[in-house]
């Protein structure tokens, strides 16, 4: 039951859970410096290869949430708390996925993978950021590492061996789960306990993060006590409760924990409350009809944190309902107060773009980008709405361009396609495809499209960097074969 339930919280056998236990005896804000003892088996080199396999996996498994402006917002407000944490040894990165549970979890090398439900449930930024810091310090404090080695010690397999289960896992998750019940004897009560101490290291860790990032070191037990008050009596509690139930003395140790810092007031995040607005209107449960009906009603009796967001939230459901004048009444108003703002930067292109408003959005946009120069969100905006407008050359130049420093960037790579296909550019379609394929680790896919690029390929320069790429997937492929099995 224990190997069933592992796979289940996640998607994957060992990724980190989100929440833990806590003990009343370390209410202190002295940090022992454990988080890299007894890791001998599983070296730093080896975490980033794990986590780079993850991450592939994971692309072409996980529904990810396609949106530059919130994947922005996340690696911002992720940089902001890993500059307050000590002993970094990867460079981190988040993806949101589309998911209305609970939840956020950690991964070998630096990979944390947040859910849209994270987003709906937290009222405010420093909540938010309370369970991002907790991810983060399982990272930086190994606590997968030293898990997976616990576990390896227990079992027939490897470290390696059992990374493999999780690949295999989150990619078929029968496959993975029958990897283990045939070839791993863990036992489950030390499993558990050993999860309770990293839990408890990432909460203390945590706190003392966001704090020193300048969040409410007291939003961790606010989200802890109305997580728990909320699915006390519940038949289907969300996934962080399922393996880390948050008993009164967890929730008192967070609290005691934030009453050592400075008791002071937190200005409302005007971005989070945006990020959050946009998830309730496209990637949450609400219907556009509804979406709007919930922030008129805001609107009407004044119950919102920060009226600018209530507003979005407004204007995004009116153009869900294709209601795009009225909505860019509203964004323009905003954006007034805010012009630099990215989240209404993209709205108004999305609006201008519906309204074939096309020389409005370019030239906007192409002020933005000379601000925020290679920026994700005023990029992509910007060659799209340059494909739009059929100004497709400067617009390939300028996603080449920004694909050489962010070469998995998922939006980036599909945009390029589609304007290599609107070009007639067709060996090159083939090639980045392939990337598309391989980033995703589909690998037959990555080379039946370097073999149809290498099929309509003319020159002899384009026909030796195609078998050179085909020769770099198949090892490639061969690699994660051999992690997986």
């Amino acid at each position: 039951m224990y190997l069933k339930k592992i796979l289940r919280v996640t998607s994957t056998a060992l990724f980190v859970g989100a929440l833990g236990l806590m003990s009343s005896a370390q209410a202190t804000n002295k940090l022992p410096e454990i988080g890299t003892a007894g890791v001998t088996a599983l070296s730093i080199d080896q975490e980033r290869q794990y986590g780079a396999a993850f991450i592939k996996v994971a692309r072409g498994s996980f529904p990810m949430v396609s949106d530059p402006v919130l994947q922005e917002y996340i690696a911002e407000l992720g940089a902001k708390l890993i500059s307050q944490t000590d002993s970094v040894r990867f460079p981190f990165n988040f993806f949101l996925i589309k998911d209305d549970e609970i939840n956020a979890a950690a991964f070998l090398g630096g990979y944390v993978k947040v859910h849209t439900g994270l987003f709906l449930y937290a009222e405010s930024e420093s909540e938010f950021a309370s369970v991002i810091a907790h991810e983060i310090s399982h990272i930086t404090q190994r606590h997968l590492a030293r898990s997976l080695e616990a576990q390896a010690g227990n079992s027939q397999l490897t470290v390696a061996g059992l990374v493999g289960a999780v690949l295999l896992g989150i990619a078929n998750p029968v496959a993975g789960i029958a990897m283990l019940q045939t070839t791993v004897a863990i036992n489950a009560q030390s499993a558990i306990n050993y999860t309770r101490a990293n839990e408890f290291e990432a909460d203390r860790i945590g706190i003392q993060v966001m704090a020193n990032a300048g969040y409410d070191p007291g939003a961790m037990s606010t989200f802890f006590g109305k997580l728990a008050e909320q699915y006390r009596f519940s038949s289907k509690p969300p996934q962080m409760l399922i393996t880390h139930p948050l008993p009164t003395t967890r929730i008192t140790e967070a609290r005691d924990r934030a009453a050592l810092y400075p008791n002071r007031y937190y200005q409302p995040s005007l971005d989070y409350q945006l990020a959050k607005a946009r998830i309730q209107v496209r990637y949450g449960t609400l219907k556009p009809k509804e979406a709007l009906q919930f922030f008129e009603h805001q609107l009407r009796t004044k119950k919102f944190i920060l009226k600018d967001a209530a507003l979005y939230g407004q204007a995004l459901a009116l153009i869900q309902l294709k209601k795009n004048t009225e909505a860019k009444k509203i964004v323009n108003e905003l954006a007034k107060k805010q012009p630099n703002n990215l989240f209404y930067l993209d709205t108004l292109t999305d609006i201008d773009l519906a309204l074939k408003n096309n020389d409005e959005a370019i030239a906007r946009l192409q002020k933005a980008n000379n601000r925020y120069n290679n920026n994700p969100v005023t990029t992509i905006n910007l060659v799209v709405a340059l494909q739009q407008a059929k100004q497709y050359k400067p617009a390939k130049k300028l996603i080449r361009d920004y694909l050489r420093s962010h070469e998995t960037d998922m939006i980036a790579l599909s945009i390029y396609i589609d304007l290599l296909r609107q070009t007639d550019d067709t060996v090159k379609m083939y090639v980045q495809r392939a990337n598309l394929a391989q980033l995703r680790a589909n690998y037959p896919k990555a080379l039946n499209e370097l073999q149809s690029a290498r099929t309509v390929a003319t020159s002899s320069a384009d026909i030796a960097r195609i078998d050179a790429h085909m020769e770099q997937v198949e090892l490639e492929k061969q690699e994660m074969q051999a992690l997986q099995n």
